[in-house]
């Protein structure tokens, strides 16, 4: 099983803990890593584009010029696809860009990018982290303690509005709840920060 330190938010080692092989130790699937951050990037599109069909375009009400006899092509209205202001043919509507993967294949891809995070000394278990106000100077302070100074994931074992709100304003810093963790977040930040009770939380699950 992989050992890794656990810090207090004064940046000092207090100890160490034993990480789940099965969680934290497999070798990281790099082919499951990319459809699921496929997946989720698909799913954040909004796909509220939307252009008009001949049947919703202004005008076009009445036949240009008659059927037959003026040697022009024939034409039943000015707002077809091949006038101008006409029109779109098969444009793009409002649509879901979401999809699922098997329940598998996404545990696998979240165990993968933890493990990942192990095996690149990217991980940091904290005994604890607690704020009794909200205070942005204080959580940077940690920050600082911990000698992170670059984009950074924060996982506690619940969603805690104190840590949230101070996490929230600087820039590069997301917080989630240990049910939150995604392949994304943990992903796109250099670290994870993460309590040894969230730990045991993801261990539970994933296991």
């Amino acid at each position: 099983m992989p050992k890794v330190s656990v810090y207090n938010v004064d940046g000092s080692q207090v100890g160490e803990v034993e990480l789940n092989d099965a969680v934290f130790g497999i070798e990281p699937n790099q082919h499951v890593l990319y459809d699921a951050v496929l997946m989720q990037r698909a799913s954040l599109r909004q796909g509220t584009h939307k252009v008009k069909g001949r049947s919703e375009v202004r005008g076009g009400g009445r036949k240009p010029w008659k059927q037959k006899g003026t040697g022009r092509a024939r034409q039943g209205s000015i707002r077809s696809p091949q006038w101008k202001g006409g029109g779109i043919v098969f444009g793009p509507t409002p649509r879901s860009y979401a999809y699922k993967l098997p329940k598998k294949v996404r545990r696998l891809a979240i165990k993968s990018a933890l493990s990942s995070k192990v095996l690149d000394n990217d991980i940091i278990v904290l005994d604890a982290l607690t704020l009794s106000t909200p205070k942005t100077k204080e959580f940077a302070a940690i920050l600082s303690n911990l000698k992170v100074g670059r984009k950074a994931l924060i996982v506690a074992p619940s969603y805690d509005d104190n840590v949230a709100l101070s996490a929230r304003n600087i820039p590069g810093v997301k917080f989630v709840a240990a049910d939150g963790i995604n392949v994304l977040d943990v992903l796109s930040h250099d670290k994870l920060i993460i309590t040894k009770e969230a730990v045991q939380k993801v261990e539970e699950v994933l296991a």
